[in-house]
């Protein structure tokens, strides 16, 4: 049951007095409180149009756009005292391999992922999404200049074919000159002769990582564990279809094109390649 109580009791539990409450009843709000109450909009809009993933830093970067500037920790902390975050990134173990069939490159990388222009080093990897109809698997191929997923294939299995159509994409998107390097894991799909083929006929040199070493491979690893944080990990997929058409227009629709990326500056992948090329 609802009770009252009266003003008198109310100030004495919390040990305030009476004129101080009414005072404060009275008081007009602070400079800072009409200010946070003005950026409170702006930071709602930027969140929501990141389907609510965005913490402060990259909604920073979007109220700068914006002719805002507005410190970090008060972005956080307007978003704290409103009841919203961003979403964390949490790396999973990662999908267990095909019996290895094929043969292995070296790492001509060596963890250096700071390539002076596009189509100089892509990376690719595998990861598997869940769905009712059992699990989708998904290839990528990404530029590491610009962080820009270049090819990918999505496919109820593992085979070589998969990753072959993910490379193929790639290459009729960006036609790369001669001398490009692709490095991958060892699993059994990059290993193939076939996926071999497609790299030496496209002159595309193969690189691999070391084995059971996740870091040599951690860049392609961080784009499928943003897609699982910020999109597919938020619900269940009755089918594969729904599936593969919510991660075609995160790719295409959201990373690509409008997603701000903490390497680039805070830039999405095809704006920090036009910023480049200008």
């Amino acid at each position: 049951m609802d009770q009252k109580f009266s003003i008198e009791l109310a100030c004495e539990v919390l040990g305030v007095s009476r004129s101080g409450y009414h005072a404060w009843i009275k008081r007009e709000p602070s400079a800072r409180a009409i200010e946070d109450r003005r950026l409170w909009p702006m930071i709602q809009q930027a969140h929501s149009e990141s389907d609510a993933t965005y913490g402060a830093r990259r909604i920073q970067h979007d109220l700068a756009d914006l002719g805002e500037r507005v410190g970090r920790d008060r972005i956080w902390r307007i978003m704290r005292s409103n009841g919203i975050s961003g979403r964390v990134v949490r790396l999973r173990r990662r999908i267990k391999q095909l019996a290895d069939e094929g043969l292995h490159a070296v790492d001509l990388v060596n963890r250096d992922w700071h390539p002076d222009a596009p189509n100089e080093l892509w990376i690719a990897d595998i990861t598997q999404i869940n769905t009712w109809e059992g699990p989708l698997y998904i290839a990528a191929v990404m530029d590491v200049f610009s962080r820009r997923i270049v090819g990918w294939s999505m496919q109820p299995h593992m085979r070589k074919e998969i990753v072959i159509e993910a490379l193929e994409m790639a290459i009729a998107q960006r036609r790369p000159a001669p001398g490009l390097v692709h490095h991958s894991d060892h699993g059994a799909q990059y290993t193939s002769y076939a996926f071999g083929k497609t790299l030496r006929d496209s002159k595309i040199l193969p690189s691999m990582g070391r084995v059971r070493t996740c870091a040599d491979n951690a860049v392609a690893e961080s784009f499928f564990a943003t897609l699982k944080k910020e999109k597919t990990n938020r619900r269940s997929w009755p089918t594969r279809a729904e599936l593969q058409s919510v991660v075609f227009e995160y790719i295409e629709g959201r990373y690509n094109t409008r997603r701000r990326h903490s390497k680039l500056g805070y830039l999405s992948p095809v704006n920090f390649e036009a910023q480049q090329a200008a």
